[in-house]
């Protein structure tokens, strides 16, 4: 059984906690002893926020340590560059195109870095890089609050968890009453992990 260490970082509102739940709850289902924690700053306002979740035969504590994660998988763009350095050399990285400049870009001296700047960051750190336009993948669903759900599934497809133990989680942190489009969304996700190309 693996040890597989995992950051998820997005913004407030992007159901990032959400996410992190799902992948928790899929990996003990699968046999795993897991960790998790979040750190959720000013979320509510749009702020960073980041889930440290590890799986393994055993572990022992919940932090992953800078250099230690064998996936980055990031909801915006530029938080995927600001926790960059938490990836392993060698690891691999999960970023929407999604982009949501904070309120201190606009109107300011700074601009939001260009998707080249962004994957020259995490370049420096693997070749394993995937940036997915996720956004207009769930539109066809008629819902783009299924993102998540959306990229959730694109990351199944790098970790050795089952399609099974992903389902039933959903089935158990999400209402019924959008449990079947966020169904879908993860198999749309699963897609397009498999027939994607690194960046």
């Amino acid at each position: 059984m693996p040890k597989i260490d995992i950051l998820i970082t997005g913004i407030g509102g992007q159901g990032i906690i959400m996410a992190s739940d799902v992948l928790a709850q899929a990996g003990m289902l699968d046999g795993y002893d897991v960790k998790k924690t979040d750190s959720i700053g000013m979320a509510q306002r749009g702020g960073s926020v980041v889930s440290h979740i590890r799986l393994g035969e055993k572990v022992y504590s919940p932090l992953i340590s800078p250099g230690e994660a064998d996936i980055l998988f990031a909801m915006e763009k530029l938080e995927a560059a600001r926790t960059s350095d938490f990836l392993r050399n060698g690891g691999m990285a999960l970023l929407s195109r999604y982009s949501a400049p904070p309120v201190s870009l606009i109107g300011g001296r700074y601009k939001y870095p260009s998707d080249e700047v962004i994957l020259n960051c995490l370049h420096r750190r693997t070749e394993r890089v995937y940036l997915i336009d996720g956004l207009a993948k769930v539109a066809g669903l008629g819902n783009i609050k299924t993102l998540n759900v959306f990229l959730l599934g694109a990351l199944s497809g790098l970790l050795p968890l089952s399609r099974e133990a992903w389902h039933a989680s959903l089935k158990t942190t999400l209402p019924e009453k959008i449990l079947n489009i966020n169904l879908e969304a993860f198999d749309l996700g699963i897609q397009e992990i498999a027939g994607g190309s690194l960046k």
